[in-house]
């Protein structure tokens, strides 16, 4: 997976959402700010009703996420969110500074570390797989 082109990320983005059963809609869009920043934005509209919401700044030249938020609703209620607006005053999440998961209870001020974020490859793959599995589980 890859963050070396527009072109590439672009279709990453379509073919992961492409053809997957657990999706009924989505509105993920991938476009440029100038020649070496993209967004990407949008919601992924799951058949059991979750929603994840979207948003990346990306760098193809530097090959790197800038920036990310992606939050899970159900039903009008937010499970979780990720973020990657630095907090170098909370011992808790330096492990991982500065990605970090928002869990409730106290959702807005309860973060964990998430080794699973990165800056240097996709994190869409491993968030949908992940909403996949809470799914097929519940």
């Amino acid at each position: 997976m890859s963050l070396d082109t527009y072109g590439e990320y672009a279709r990453l983005v379509f073919f992961l959402l492409a053809d997957r059963s657990t999706v009924a809609s989505h509105t993920l869009a991938v476009f440029t700010v100038n020649r070496t920043v993209g967004i990407t934005r949008g919601e992924v509209v799951f058949r059991s009703g979750h929603v994840l919401r979207v948003f990346e700044q990306l760098d193809f030249i530097a090959h790197r996420i800038l920036k990310y938020s992606y939050e899970l609703t159900f039903r009008g209620e937010t499970l979780w969110w990720y973020d990657s607006m630095p907090h170098p005053a909370v011992p808790e999440l330096q492990s991982t500074h500065p990605h970090h998961k928002h869990v409730p209870p106290d959702i807005k001020h309860h973060r964990i570390p998430a080794p699973e974020m990165s800056f240097i490859r996709p994190n869409l793959l491993l968030l949908i797989k992940r909403i996949e599995q809470t799914i097929s589980t519940s």
